[in-house]
């Protein structure tokens, strides 16, 4: 449904967005994971027709986005970083005027019952919550039933029951056959939603694959975090049985490895041993936020 092709997007000097190339899949929900500023917005900017590639082309359900940016946007809904809406209109105003954009369109009813916003349908836009705001932002966005659904960090700032709405209403819509590009820089989000990743820095595309074959390329199912109490010689830690790698970050020390309980056993015997000082010890599953540190050195976060 989506074909990228060496997309490069410049400002002066700087380069934001440098040679990206991937594909999706019809019905497929892609997700382009990175740190704020990586180029993810810059790369959707350029596939929907709000920004021109200074190289490279892409091509949406057969068009091209240089020659036939017209016949994409009939295709696509978008639903941007930032929207700014009609505040005074209510919900079901201002989906009955994007609806008159279009030679077609679904059923408003249906579409306000979809997005969870029926009690609120005759509430004007300045009164909704973030997360209701975000559910309208996506109604708008698929009001003409479009193939393809771009949906750009569509959960920044709302709180936790306000995402897993969203989650709720993204695999909604996968089950109904679009095809999904969402960008985010959260981990959790796009292990749940993705069916693959590509994950951008400083605008290159410096991984592409499925989630699960993303965290095993690290060769570690684990992770054991802790800190020192003080400075202490911390060589011994990559001779710890079962570990992969060792990390640091800040003052906290992260173990990556394949046998949880041989590490764990081993690094309490041999710190006791040495009168060594564990302190915030926690052990987890390794995640798409360790691939990204292992790939780069830094964190999603940072």
């Amino acid at each position: 449904m989506i074909e990228v092709d060496g997309l490069v997007k410049k400002y002066g000097d700087f380069t934001a967005v440098n040679d990206v190339k991937f594909t999706v899949n019809t019905g497929e929900v892609f997700g382009l994971l990175g740190p704020n500023g990586a180029g993810k917005t810059t790369t959707i900017e350029m596939l929907v027709g709000l920004r021109k590639p200074d190289q490279g082309t892409a091509y949406l359900a057969g068009y091209d986005i240089r020659k036939e940016i017209g016949k994409v946007k009939e295709v696509i809904g978008v639903q941007l970083q930032s929207t700014s809406l009609f505040e005074l209109l209510t919900v079901e105003e201002i989906m009955k005027m994007y609806a008159s954009f279009y030679p077609s369109h679904v059923s408003i009813p249906d579409l306000i019952n979809d997005m969870l916003l029926s009690e609120k349908k005759k509430d004007r836009i300045k009164s909704l919550s973030g997360g209701q705001k975000q559910r309208l932002a996506i109604a708008l966005a698929i009001i003409h039933d479009p193939k393809i659904v771009f949906l750009d960090e569509p959960t920044t700032g709302l709180d936790p029951q306000a995402r897993r709405t969203l989650w709720n209403i993204i695999d909604n819509l996968k089950e109904a056959g679009k095809t999904i590009v969402l960008s985010t820089h959260y981990m959790d989000e796009a292990h749940v939603l993705c069916d693959r990743i590509g994950i951008m820095d400083k605008g290159s595309l410096i991984a592409l694959n499925t989630p699960t074959s993303l965290v095993k390329q690290l060769q570690s199912d684990s992770a054991v975090e802790f800190s020192l109490q003080s400075k202490q010689d911390s060589l011994f830690l990559k001779e710890l049985q079962g570990v992969k790698q060792v990390t640091k970050r800040h003052d906290k020390y992260v173990l990556y490895t394949d046998s949880l309980q041989s590490t764990l056993t081993d690094l309490i015997q041999h710190t006791s041993s040495k009168s060594i000082n564990l302190q915030d010890l926690q052990t987890r599953t390794a995640t798409l936020e360790d691939v990204f540190i292992h790939m780069t050195g830094r964190s999603l976060r940072e």
